[in-house]
């Protein structure tokens, strides 16, 4: 048997390890198999092993990211590293969220920085990379959207600020260059009231969906919040809605989860209309229970259905995410603050300042006003 057996310390860790043709029944077979036995900082034995490599070459190479992953070497390959990262978050994380950072990775970001060495990715390595997302286009010709850049460079960034924090990376070679994509789009899309009861009429022939639209329009909740939502959730008599949870597909798996954000469990003030706009329809269902989903559709049907309304209502076209942005924009109009709109859609007002302030109607005229009315009283004294 040809074998490489390798004794390392890692911090305070002994391992062998070993890189040795496979055996079947007895005889060599055509894999390589890499076997690792070493006593962890507990001092519990273990044993770790790896096999089916088609070449020794193979072996030895996964028996090196090992080795650096438990010594936690920057030298260590970037995939390697990128399971270090996943594996160090994961327990802090929303499932949710686990899954979007690693459909990222996956698709953006590895690719490109794979066969390379954490430590030897350089900021013009990051250049290269953003100057080829840049250019990918699909059928349409059509490029990433602006938010959606920023969402992926945000990733590479934080892989390597969590090198440098945890890993001894000297320093992160994003930091060097400029992020490509805009935190926010340029242009905000949001229905006037207007806009939206041309489109609420129109949908009225599938109450279901009218209805989920009428609660996304009157109240700004999030379509997962909307699609958690059971009849408990209601205080008719109070007039209230609780919302404290938030439905998400995971990988094809239906899951109920806590809210976005600690901000957004809140209790919401129904409109009298829409009340007793939920009366009916709470009993037209059948056989439903009071912790049942009331909306037993997913966010593609909704989809579908403003496709199929925004056509026939002749309105523009808008995300469903930003029936929240009109409920939003309505509650703005009205006269509402930052801090009072927030309260109600679970967000914090300094959000609510940053995204809509274009929407506030300026007072730097009537401060300019209120100053010269100042100074003239003083000059008439």
């Amino acid at each position: 048997m040809r074998q490489r057996l390798i004794t390392i310390c890692v911090m305070g860790e002994k391992t062998n390890m070993a890189v040795y043709r496979d055996k079947s029944n007895g005889y060599d077979s055509k894999t390589w198999r890499v076997a690792v036995y070493y006593t962890d900082w507990q001092g519990n034995k273990k044993k770790h092993e790896k096999r089916g490599f088609k070449t020794k070459k193979s072996a030895q190479s996964y028996e090196t990211e090992f080795i650096a992953k438990k010594k936690k070497d920057i030298n260590m390959g970037f995939s390697a590293f990128v399971e270090l990262y996943l594996t160090d978050i994961k327990p802090q994380i929303k499932l949710t969220t686990y899954v979007t950072k690693e459909n990222i990775i996956n698709t953006h970001i590895l690719p490109y920085f794979e066969n390379k060495s954490l430590s030897d990715i350089t900021s013009v390595d990051i250049l290269q990379w953003q100057n080829e997302l840049l250019m990918l286009r699909d059928d349409n010709g059509k490029g990433y959207s602006q938010t959606y850049l920023r969402t992926v460079q945000n990733q590479l960034n934080a892989i390597f600020n969590h090198a440098v924090r945890y890993y001894d990376l000297p320093k992160n070679p994003c930091a060097a260059t400029k992020k490509i994509g805009k935190s926010k789009a340029k242009e905000m899309l949001f229905w006037t009231k207007e806009e939206y009861w041309k489109f609420a009429e129109v949908v009225k022939d599938k109450p279901a969906s009218y209805y989920a639209f009428q609660i996304l329009y009157w109240t700004g909740i999030r379509c997962g919040e909307l699609l958690a939502l059971t009849i408990s959730d209601f205080d008719l008599q109070k007039k209230t809605l609780h919302i404290d949870k938030n439905y998400q597909v995971v990988k094809g798996e239906e899951m109920i989860t806590t809210p976005k954000t600690e901000k957004s469990n809140r209790i919401i003030d129904l409109p009298e209309f829409l009340c007793n706009e939920m009366e009916d329809y709470f009993s037209s269902l059948y056989k439903v229970d009071e912790n049942s989903r009331i909306f037993t559709f997913t966010k593609s049907f909704l989809h579908h259905e403003m496709d199929r309304g925004s056509a026939k209502a002749g309105v523009k076209r808008i995300r469903l995410h930003d029936l929240r942005h009109s409920s939003c924009a309505l509650l703005i109009e009205l006269g509402y603050s930052p801090i009072q709109i927030a309260e109600r859609l679970g967000h914090e007002s300094v959000t609510i300042t940053e995204r809509y302030s274009h929407l506030y109607p300026s007072v730097q005229k009537q401060m300019a006003d209120k100053l010269n009315k100042a100074f003239e009283e003083n000059d008439d004294g």
